[in-house]
């Protein structure tokens, strides 16, 4: 049994990191302006795209030219996909005629899916019509993503280059994103996952009339009819996936038999969530022309990966003893409570680590379920800044922040003016990082005191004691830091959570994005200086090490009194209730 996990968790890993190289190399070739095989298919709609818009992709930003140009263009997609959830009623695409979803619902989803995050306080199926599930959601599970490795690809440039002014054009990026990564990978999933049972459909959904009822009542008049839901989902669900997005098409996600219906299906989508953020790390090695500096950011996001998915693996092998003596499971399923029978322990486990490390919020498990140390895995991985590996690019330049505050750090200790990548790091980068590490903590840890302090934050806890207050902190570690999976035993769907919530999902993302970008402004201005016997290698070993303990001690000691009262003492309290 033990064996059989273990070589599904290796052959996972092994296509992870064959599939990501080539990958990796060649969105470096498309982000260095080289020509790619796509180039003569690509090029022309690119260069269509550009003249309809008026773009003059080749004009060369500064950072702050970048970032205006990100944020206006995001916040005109939020009031573009609030607005047609508000006007889906009288819009076309609508079989089931679903009304329109209400202002605080809106403005959470429209936040939600605009940042990246994709945390969902409905159900797919019985609150948005195809069109809004499609000209609203899928098209930002696109630009959101491609907003990312934007802002990654523009950071990345201020380390390669060794004088200048610009970090780029967010226009050209957002678009090359977009074309020549995404949409081709998306195409190629959707039409994979349809072969495998996705539906993708815009017929009506379908009634019919259970077996049981059948059984039960003779009188055709008396059955009660029941609706499977249908529609467009395999092109959502490629790009969910791929852009780690992780917003379902319908309610339980991707523990739907629509979303994700066989075991080759959920390999590949879940290869898909870390694929692009992996790969990303041999494209910024590639790009500042130091292959080996990729490789060291890979190794501490896959350190810390590795470690958090065996923990929760054999966490999730425990089996409750309760269920074990009433003969509900054997002692060799593990812990099945909340998992799917045709996918097992080991799958769950695999997803729940992969779906936090990425910023995706799919589930193909109920987290809820976990056992209380199995749950808390996925849980830290979001609140050490979803920087193993993380969204599209948003996981790569928080690390990167990383980076800098571990040979800002190595610096202090050897009183030599710290540098990464020959360009120094001084009083302004750290400023600006110190932002960037420390505002998501705030806003889960304030948010959460705020909803376990207020009557309307604790009405949503069907659990009572140290679980619902995991929940509530989940709750805001997932919107705080953009991943957008849920514990789902809150409800959140009241006008508090809305609203908190959407705050949340909105000051991470553009309040990390803003001040990266002014870091890539200040560094892009200095020149690089050759490595000397003081220099700090930073592609070794020992970097890899103390990039580690940053990441950890910032990430995990700040949350280590609030896990103590959640997961740790939900732990401590099941062997009490045993008697162990």
């Amino acid at each position: 049994m033990i064996g059989n996990s273990l070589l599904q968790i290796v052959v996972f890993l092994v296509l992870l990191v064959g599939l990501s190289f080539p990958l990796g190399h060649f969105m470096a070739r498309v982000f260095q302006g080289e020509k790619t095989w796509l180039t003569p298919i690509v090029e022309p709609i690119e260069r269509l795209i550009f003249h309809l818009c008026t773009i003059n992709s080749k004009h060369e930003m500064n950072w702050r030219e970048y970032t205006l140009a990100m944020f206006c263009f995001n916040v005109v997609g939020l009031f573009f996909v609030y607005a047609l959830q508000r006007l889906q009623a009288w819009l076309p695409l609508n079989p089931q005629n679903l009304s329109a979803p209400s202002s605080d619902l809106s403005f959470n989803t429209a936040v939600s899916f605009v940042t990246n995050t994709n945390w969902q306080s409905y159900s797919g199926e019985t609150t948005l019509s195809y069109l809004t599930q499609m000209l609203g959601l899928t098209v930002q599970n696109f630009v959101s993503a491609a907003t990312g490795i934007a802002v990654c690809v523009a950071f990345i440039r201020s380390l390669r280059k060794h004088e200048g002014n610009s970090i780029g054009n967010f226009w050209s990026d957002l678009v090359k994103s977009t074309l020549y990564v995404l949409m081709p990978l998306a195409v190629a999933l959707a039409l994979f996952l349809s072969a495998q049972g996705v539906v993708q459909t815009f017929r009506p959904y379908v009634s019919y009339t259970p077996y049981q009822a059948q059984a039960i009542s003779q009188n055709a008049d008396n059955r009660k009819l029941q609706l499977i839901a249908l529609g467009p989902a395999a092109s959502q669900v490629a790009i969910k996936q791929l852009g780690t997005n992780g917003g379902g098409f319908f309610n339980v996600n991707s523990a739907h038999p629509f979303e994700n219906p066989t075991p080759l299906a959920n390999l590949m989508e879940c290869l898909a969530i870390l694929l692009i953020p992996v790969a990303l790390c041999h494209t910024f090695g590639k790009m500042v022309e130091d292959e080996r500096q990729g490789w060291a950011i890979f190794a501490a996001m896959m350190l810390i990966y590795i470690t958090a998915l065996f923990i929760c693996y054999f966490c999730e092998t425990a089996v409750n003893q309760d269920l074990l003596n009433v003969g509900i499971l054997n002692h060799l399923d593990g812990n099945m409570e909340g998992k799917e029978t045709r996918l097992g322990v080991v799958n769950s486990a695999i997803w729940a680590t992969t779906t936090t490390a990425a910023s995706n919020g799919s589930v193909n498990a109920m987290h809820d379920s976990f056992n209380p140390l199995g749950g808390m895995m996925p849980m830290l991985l979001m609140q050490l800044g979803e920087v193993i590996f993380g969204g599209v690019g948003s996981g790569l330049y928080g690390m990167l922040v990383f980076a800098i505050i571990t040979v800002f750090i190595a610096g202090l200790m050897v009183g030599r003016t710290p540098e990464y990548l020959g360009k120094k790091i001084e009083a302004f980068e750290i400023k600006m990082a110190s932002l960037v590490i420390l505002f998501p903590p705030a806003i889960v840890l304030i948010g959460t005191a705020i909803a376990v302090c207020l009557q309307a934050g604790k009405s949503g806890v069907f659990n009572p004691g140290a679980h619902g207050f995991s929940e509530i902190l989940y709750a805001f570690s997932s919107a705080g830091n953009n991943n957008g999976s849920a514990f789902a035993g809150l409800n959140a769907n009241v006008p508090f959570y809305n609203y908190m919530l959407g705050a949340a999902m909105f000051g991470a993302r553009y309040w990390l994005a803003i001040p990266t970008l002014a870091i890539a402004g200040s560094l892009v201005r200095k020149k690089a200086s050759p490595p000397s016997l003081g220099t700090m290698p930073t592609d070794n070993f020992l970097f890899v090490i103390l990039l580690v303990g940053v990441v950890l001690i910032f990430g995990a000691l700040t949350f280590f009194p609030a896990l103590a009262l959640g997961p740790i003492v939900e732990h401590l309290q099941l062997f009490h209730s045993r008697g162990d």
